[in-house]
């Protein structure tokens, strides 16, 4: 889980001026695929935090040092941004460890002059669990309501601001447009807030600081619309903290009626393919996440399945692929990729039907396979797909135990979420990485009353 800064394993952090140019802070960390790292554009760099095993700082590209010395200081501490200004004019290949003036000793504490690498390292968590979230109806690892992430994430990007200078290469550094974007959330968060303050119950720092932090951010953008006015009455106002007097809530806040769900969701509510004829093979195929963007697909390792039948003297495949229960219905169109024995790859396109994307091909195989043939099934959204290398996973094969150690962590942090003293963290919540996210608390509220 990606680290808050301060505390190293002993191998401190190199400053490496490469070849192209980018001068690189390397820390040590475990590889991984992309949908176990944690990634933030910030102002002249890339910075990125592995979200499996612990860290305590990020690993940067810094594509234009000028511009990355406004908040280096406060992510690394000023050795290493002095490091990196100086490398940046030395020729490609030089590099240095960082180390504090008494040598030997363990390296500098990243982080440890401001609390802004903490902010910076929940802010990339954040922006993780919007991309990669494993939600499964069949694994029963709720789906977070997006919205409601956006929002936090607006209260996190306008807290980390000295982290951003231009919105042009920067897309996720305005804090305005995610409160515009995620709008539909501002008037069940203020239910919320107003109902935890009553109550003395729940998140209440948290909330606290994540409208606060809204307002402010709607206030310098000039944004208007009847929820914020709402939101700035009940600043202005105050709002009572007499838990169980007039004021308080008789019963606990339904969350789950407060905030969007989908609807209902049948597993395999629709009618298979079946054409008829002998089956002959069939299997589960891999469900790469890197492959499609987040909602199309369930996140189950078992989402993908696939039907070989002989129709006549012809072969014929059906895939079907558990579709995310906020998978779109029409307009788009997933495809399967099917490879027998290594051969080249049938594309067989897939469209939405009930809780599936659903399609079949047939196949330019031998009449005759035998028992043991190898047939490969994997889904991606053409034009989307990244071809990510065969074993480009931590295990060497197709990166199954990175995505059973991400649904771990999934199933721990609603775990914690579920528990309310996890809720109310000491200290300013946003320095917490491991204090849940709003989302999540919603998430796990909802799913203890549901048969997920």
């Amino acid at each position: 889980m990606p680290g808050t800064g301060g505390g190293t394993d002993g191998t401190g952090i190199r400053v490496t001026r490469a070849e192209d140019g980018i001068v690189r802070i390397a820390v040590p960390a475990a590889a991984g695929p992309a949908f176990t790292r944690a990634v933030l554009d910030v102002a002249g760099a890339v910075l990125t935090w592995p979200v499996l095993g612990p860290t305590a700082h990020p690993a940067a590209e810094i594509h234009d040092p000028g511009r990355a010395q406004q908040w280096l200081w406060a992510i690394y501490g000023e050795r290493t941004a002095a490091a990196v200004h100086a490398l940046a004019a030395e020729p490609p290949g030089a590099s240095t460890d960082v180390m504090p003036p008494e040598s030997p000793g363990p390296p500098e504490r990243p982080g440890s002059e401001t609390a802004l690498a903490g902010y910076a390292a929940r802010l990339a968590l954040g922006h993780w669990a919007a991309r990669w979230w494993p939600a499964s109806y069949t694994d029963g690892i709720p789906a977070l309501e997006l919205d409601l992430l956006g929002m936090e994430l607006a209260a996190l990007t306008h807290r980390c601001q000295q982290l951003f200078d231009d919105p042009e290469d920067q897309p996720d550094s305005d804090p305005a447009e995610l409160v515009e974007t995620h709008r539909a959330a501002l008037d069940p968060l203020i239910r919320w807030w107003q109902a935890a303050r009553e109550t003395a119950s729940g998140p209440v720092r948290q909330l606290d600081g994540v409208v606060r932090l809204i307002d402010d951010a709607a206030d310098c953008a000039g944004l208007e619309g009847d929820a914020l006015r709402r939101l700035r009455s009940a600043l202005d106002a105050g709002v009572p903290h007499d838990p169980g007097g007039a004021h308080g809530l008789r019963t606990p806040l339904d969350l789950g009626s407060l905030f969007t769900r989908s609807g209902d969701y049948a597993l395999a509510a629709g009618e298979r393919l079946g054409v008829g004829g002998r089956v002959i093979a069939r299997g589960s195929g891999t469900n790469d996440w890197r492959r499609y963007p987040p909602g199309f697909v369930d996140s189950a390792e078992s989402a993908v399945s696939w039907t070989v039948s002989a129709v006549g003297a012809g072969r014929r495949i059906e895939v079907e692929v558990v579709a995310d229960v906020a998978a779109p219905v029409g307009g788009v169109r997933l495809a399967a990729e099917v490879r027998v024995e290594g051969g080249p790859p049938t594309r067989v396109s897939l469209a939405r039907r009930g809780d599936v994307w659903a399609g079949r091909a047939d196949l330019d195989v031998p009449a005759s396979l035998p028992p043991r043939t190898r047939i490969e099934v994997g889904v991606l959204l053409p034009g989307f797909d990244p071809d990510p290398e065969p074993g480009d996973g931590a295990d060497g094969t197709d990166g199954r135990a990175d995505r059973d150690a991400v649904r771990a962590l999934a199933r721990h942090r609603l775990t914690t979420a579920a528990q309310p003293e996890s809720q109310e963290p000491q200290g300013t919540y946003t320095r917490s990485l491991h204090a849940p996210f709003l989302a999540e608390i919603v998430a796990a509220a909802t799913d203890a009353g549901e048969d997920f």
